[in-house]
């Protein structure tokens, strides 16, 4: 059966694994002895944006860097996602994640508080089609905290696991007395999370035009010798747009800082992580949607939507040694 053959995915489907809502609420009042800093969305540039008006408040568990103060979503930037010190609180929940066979972005409580409501709104970036995806844990909720997600009410119960397509249209409000808590994940999509959904899903998955990332965390080696120059068009960092592989080309260096590998250029910095054998890295807060291979005579790029991928090879520069 091919992609044409299964019915449209729904907007929302329950993972096979349910959680032990008592133990998740145990560990939550470990967290609660202070008031959480207000959700904050990220920039149009990849820094911090502006905080959410309403009672929406975080406590994040794995950020930017592992910044306990990062309440926003992260994306592309100068470090990788780690874990906070808060996790080191919620040993269960740590426990919980570690089982995700996936490599996690950002994962952050999130407080909803009674009387509370958002603007309908969507979020572009977690597409299957990008292999981004956002999952729920509830951790307390009630009949009155809802989730309305392209135009299907939802009110997930305390303990279970969803995935929910957020590049849907979508609002949360809470009429009730009791703040409502979400463990909410951003997830990169890999065949072993795909064995995680429902038989249905898991076909419509590996049928569908769908990005599969590979769960990798070795370490590759390039075969050249860094710093490594290059020139790559202007659309592989603009993360906001899906033309990667367009655009004026601008000159970028490849460098260890520490540990870390990075695309530097005068005023911007950017963690790259393995994606593959042979130096093929991708963009730490961001899928296998765009990646680079290195080589000595240039640079391999890679932009992959859904089962499509279209290569570009740029030569290299003078390597700057």
């Amino acid at each position: 059966m091919n992609a044409s053959e299964h019915p449209p995915l729904s907007e929302a489907v329950r993972l096979a694994p349910s959680f032990d809502a008592d133990r998740l609420a145990y560990e939550l009042a470990e967290v609660t002895c202070h008031r959480w800093a207000p959700q904050r969305i990220q920039a149009p540039g990849g820094g911090v944006g502006a905080a959410t008006a309403i009672d929406w408040r975080v406590l994040p568990l794995r950020s930017p860097g592992g910044d306990p103060d990062r309440t926003d979503p992260g994306g592309p930037g100068p470090v990788d996602f780690a874990p906070t010190e808060w996790l080191e609180r919620l040993p269960y929940l740590r426990e919980i994640l570690e089982s995700i066979p996936a490599p996690l972005n950002a994962v952050r409580l999130m407080a909803l508080g009674s009387g509370a409501s958002c603007q309908p709104h969507c979020d572009p970036k977690y597409t299957l089609h990008r292999g981004l995806m956002r999952l729920h844990i509830p951790l307390i909720t009630h009949p009155g905290a809802v989730l309305v997600l392209d135009g299907v009410e939802h009110c997930w119960s305390a303990g279970q696991f969803w995935y929910g397509d957020f590049s849907r249209e979508h609002m949360v409000r809470n009429t009730g007395p009791v703040t409502r808590v979400h463990a909410v994940i951003d997830a990169l999509l890999t065949r072993e999370l795909a064995e995680m959904f429902p038989q249905a899903w898991q076909a419509a998955l590996n049928d569908g035009d769908v990005l599969f990332n590979r769960a990798t965390s070795q370490r590759t080696r390039f075969p050249v010798v860094l710093p490594y120059a290059t020139a790559l068009p202007s659309g592989f960092t603009d993360f906001a747009h899906d033309q990667p592989l367009d655009g004026p080309l601008q000159p970028w260096q490849v460098a260890v800082t520490g540990r870390q590998v990075n695309l530097i250029a005068d005023d911007r910095v950017l963690a790259l992580v393995p994606a593959g054998p042979d130096g093929e890295y991708r963009f730490a807060g961001w899928s296998e949607q765009r990646t680079l291979q290195i080589a000595a005579d240039g640079v391999l790029l890679r932009a992959r939507r859904g089962r499509a991928t279209h290569e570009r090879h740029l030569p290299s520069t003078a390597n700057t040694r």
